[in-house]
């Protein structure tokens, strides 16, 4: 195998096991959160659906954690296997995230262990709920460090360079750096809202298949309400965003948008076709690409014919924007419109169709998530460290990644369907008609 073809072979391996982490990764980091809200919820309003929601999604969500563990040791071995230059050149400055995120699981790992463990020993569920708070935030501050690695790949510092080697590493300066807030802020807010619609699309689909238990339309409003809210957060970080790849990675921003000319008052486009370099069929919104990048409909925008051909993004990133913005916008009106109806009491928001764009909407946005990942990492390219190391200079040579890509695949093939059938067995085999009923009989053998 030549060293193109493991450079091939490394980054299709590494974009499989990013894309199959991330469900899992996602679900992982939102999820506690629900848990967490819902309980709070059922606390507050002395509500045994809202309690039990938190319970049974913890069952699945435990399911989630066990296959995110495996995925994610996958890839911190894929980054010393497949990327050794990278790691020799930057991993002295990415250790420290690295420990953090490694810690911050530990961390959620023991407490989900305790709050399961003693969910039938708290008399008071105010005590029991504060378990859940560490669970949340050690869900969430793996995601931060993580993210801050990816952070710092896109916009490097903390650092000199000497000989080739980076010296001098300072590394909070390097982790503070000027992708990181967009970065984390947009991964949190997205697995956050991910997540809700997820669960939603769940609690639609037992709607859908003639279940009509007020637990699934507790369910389904309190996640399309909270998924309202995360989704219009991430449009406004999305907003964000925009303006920090304007001022730091304009070539991502302008491959994005085949942006190809600098100017003033650019449009953005959306979908379309490219043939020739002339872009066809697309729909131009006037100044929003000025606006969206630096707040003012007639400031200059850079296009990609100001940067050298070899080391522009591949402009199929396009699509990948389109997919992300396309199902963002869907899914903010499909629960804006679900909160109205049902506030305005509108019957369509109760029928099969509506019901089922929401069930659609979980899988939706899952796609979301997978295409704003594919959009940041494939943006980056040719670089892996920008502007400093560039991807076919860091993968291995080994002529074993083929294999090793057959290896993995059939890994996530094993792991993808056996915790779809053990999630879906658990809560076939265990209905919230059946739970309720068995508590009900737990509770009268008590009293007598």
């Amino acid at each position: 195998m030549g060293n193109e073809e493991a450079v091939f072979f490394s980054r299709v391996l590494t974009e499989m096991t990013l894309s199959f982490h991330i469900i899992y990764a996602t679900i992982g980091v939102g999820i506690p959160l629900m848990i967490m809200m819902a309980q709070w919820v059922g606390i507050k309003k002395h509500d045994e659906h809202y309690i039990l929601l938190a319970r049974r999604w913890t069952r699945g969500y435990v399911i989630t954690v066990a296959v995110g563990v495996v995925t994610g040791t996958a890839i911190g071995l894929q980054l010393s296997l497949l990327w050794p230059n990278f790691m020799e050149l930057a991993g002295n400055v990415i250790a420290l995230p690295l420990f953090m995120e490694t810690f911050a699981f530990f961390f959620e790992a023991i407490f989900l262990g305790i709050y399961l463990y003693t969910w039938d020993r708290f008399e008071n569920q105010k005590k029991h709920l504060l378990l859940l708070i560490p669970v949340a935030l050690g869900a969430s501050f793996s995601a931060i460090f993580i993210t801050i690695v990816n952070a710092f790949m896109n916009a490097p510092q903390g650092f000199d360079i000497i000989d080739g080697h980076l010296v001098n590493i300072k590394p909070l300066l390097a982790m503070f750096n000027p992708a990181m807030p967009t970065k984390v802020a947009h991964v949190l807010v997205s697995a956050y809202m991910t997540s809700a619609f997820v669960l939603a699309s769940i609690a639609a689909f037992r709607l859908l298949k003639g279940s009509n238990h007020i637990y699934h339309k507790k369910a389904l409003f309190f996640t399309m309400k909270v998924g309202l809210i995360f989704t219009i957060a991430t449009v406004i970080i999305g907003d964000f965003s925009g303006k920090y790849l304007a001022e730091y990675q304009p070539e991502k921003l302008a491959a994005a948008e085949w942006h190809f000319e600098s100017e003033g008052k650019a449009p953005l486009i959306l979908y379309g076709i490219l043939e020739d370099g002339e872009v066809k069929y697309a729909f131009k919104i006037p100044f929003a690409l000025s606006i969206l990048a630096h707040g003012n409909p007639n400031s200059e925008v850079i296009g990609l014919n100001d940067f050298q051909k070899d080391e522009t993004p591949p402009l199929y990133i396009h699509y990948l924007f389109d997919a992300m913005i396309t199902i963002g916008m869907l899914m903010l009106v499909l629960s804006i419109t679900y909160i109205v109806g049902l506030w305005k009491k509108w019957t369509y928001v109760r029928s099969k169709w509506y019901r089922l764009l929401i069930v659609i909407g979980g899988p939706l946005s899952i796609l979301a998530i997978e295409a704003g990942w594919w959009l940041d990492e494939v943006g980056r390219q040719p670089w892996v460290l920008r502007g400093i190391l560039k991807t076919k200079d860091a993968a291995t040579s080994s002529g074993q990644v083929d294999t090793m890509l057959l290896l993995f695949a059939g890994l996530y093939i094993i792991l993808g369907i056996g915790s779809n059938i053990v999630l879906s067995r658990m809560f076939r085999k265990n209905t919230i008609e059946q739970e309720l009923a068995d508590r009900e009989l737990e509770e009268a053998g008590e009293l007598y």
